[in-house]
């Protein structure tokens, strides 16, 4: 075939790369490994390298201490590998929201010289699947002046529309290495009851949007006695795998892509790859797409299920910062709120433990901390859930959010919280 001659080791490939280049690499556990292994193999030949992508699930070996002059970070989400070399200044976070991250890299804002992409065998008419990992990365390979892939044969092949074609390939690296997984968290009591809590506002066949976490895996542990749920999300986990499994996941309600599963990446163990592979059940899609508010908002019953770092008593929700130090970001939270919200019989959730630091600090605040951002606005919030209830925020002024608020705290907390309140409200 025609595109044999384009395949080439990981070493002469990763020479497309210059100095001053911007590398847009492939996302969470569809980052390509042995590409990026070889990158930073030949960083004394580079410098100023922008090296430019959202949840960094390995190594991340271009953020180390020494490597300033070679390589720039510039992270549209932070993530644990990535999160001191921001926080420490040597490299950057550049706010965005995931759904609007691809326009960045096709309307002149950040130009792509090259994309780092992971993607599945080509098929008998040489097109190949982004696999577990389609977002933002489609797009940037799409829009990038060279594209180096790593056709790695353990990538699934996804379906949807998450291809690329070999001829769009420049240079082909061909491998076959376990890709990156995420285990699956341990559950803790607060989040079992904070899961069972937001399993109630779940009704039969909705459509539901999870974050990564315990927290969403705790909410599917409740809704096995639900009925054809369905799936259009940004990511979703084995958690899902289990209740597709058990006939609680059917999607046959759903109004937009019925019977199909939506995402734009995947995040799990092998078991989720296994499931995704071929299967006609699961469609991946860019994140243009998938969390454009308007299209999710198309999903009747539609229930995002996000978490929080802190809410003030207004309502307020602070997702991405702890004070001043960028702690991970926006990242698709606010467009499924939105799109929740916009939704025919639609619910958007916002769902945290009630302290921090061990129990002593609470994360309903009296006002956010100094430097700390506002990731969804108290305009678009509607429940807000601790383990100890929920806050339906929708409709309610000021004093009247406050003191639902003040009900699902911490009992520890709360009187000071009230003082609070009686002292701003009366």
């Amino acid at each position: 075939m025609f595109w044999r001659n384009r395949i080439t080791s990981a070493e002469n490939a990763i020479k497309a790369i210059q100095s001053g280049s911007r590398v847009v690499i492939g996302h969470a556990c569809g980052e390509p490994q042995t590409l990026v292994e070889a990158m930073v193999a030949q960083a004394e030949r580079l410098e100023n390298v922008e090296i430019v992508h959202m949840v960094a699930m390995g190594k991340a070996k271009y953020c180390q201490p020494g490597m300033e002059r070679h390589f720039r970070h510039n992270a549209l989400f932070v993530g644990g590998s990535t999160r001191k070399a921001v926080q420490e200044g040597r490299a950057d976070y550049t706010p965005c929201f995931f759904s609007e991250i691809p326009r960045l890299f096709t309307n002149g804002c950040l130009p792509v010289d090259v994309a780092l992409i992971q993607v599945s065998k080509p098929d008998n008419h040489g097109y190949c699947s982004f696999g577990v990992s389609v977002d933002y990365t489609r797009p940037a390979a799409l829009a990038a002046k060279t594209v180096i892939a790593e056709v790695n044969e353990e990538m699934p092949r996804t379906l949807g529309d998450c291809f690329i074609h070999v001829s769009q390939i420049d240079y082909i690296v061909e491998t076959s290495v376990p890709l990156i997984e995420l285990p699956k968290p341990e559950i803790s009591q607060v989040e079992e009851k904070i899961g069972y809590h937001v399993a109630q506002l779940v009704e039969d066949g909705s459509t539901l949007q999870l974050g990564i976490g315990a927290i969403p895996d705790a909410v599917l542990l409740f809704l096995k006695d639900k009925k054809d749920l369905g799936i259009h999300t940004e990511m979703f986990s084995d958690g899902v795998v289990e209740l597709v499994e058990a006939g609680v996941i059917t999607n046959a309600a759903k109004t937009l892509h019925p019977g199909k599963i939506v995402a734009n990446f995947l995040m799990g163990t092998k078991k989720l790859y296994d499931f995704v592979n071929d299967n006609p059940m699961v469609e991946m899609y860019s994140v243009d797409y998938t969390n454009d508010p308007f299209v999710i908002a198309k999903n009747h019953k539609m229930v995002s299920i996000n978490s929080a770092l802190q809410v003030d008593l207004t309502g307020q929700v602070c997702a991405d910062t702890i004070g001043y130090k960028q702690y991970s970001g926006v990242g698709g939270q606010v467009d499924f709120v939105r799109g929740a919200s916009r939704s025919p019989g639609g619910k958007s959730v916002i769902a945290l433990p009630s302290t921090a630091m061990g129990g002593k600090l609470s994360r309903i605040v009296t006002s956010l901390d100094e430097g700390a951002s506002v990731t969804t606005s108290r305009n678009d919030v509607h429940f807000v859930v601790t383990e100890y209830g929920i806050a339906d925020l929708r409709g309610k002024s000021l004093r009247q959010r406050a003191a639902a608020l003040i009900q699902i705290a911490h009992p520890n907390f709360r009187e000071n919280l009230s003082k609070t309140f009686k002292n701003r409200f009366n």
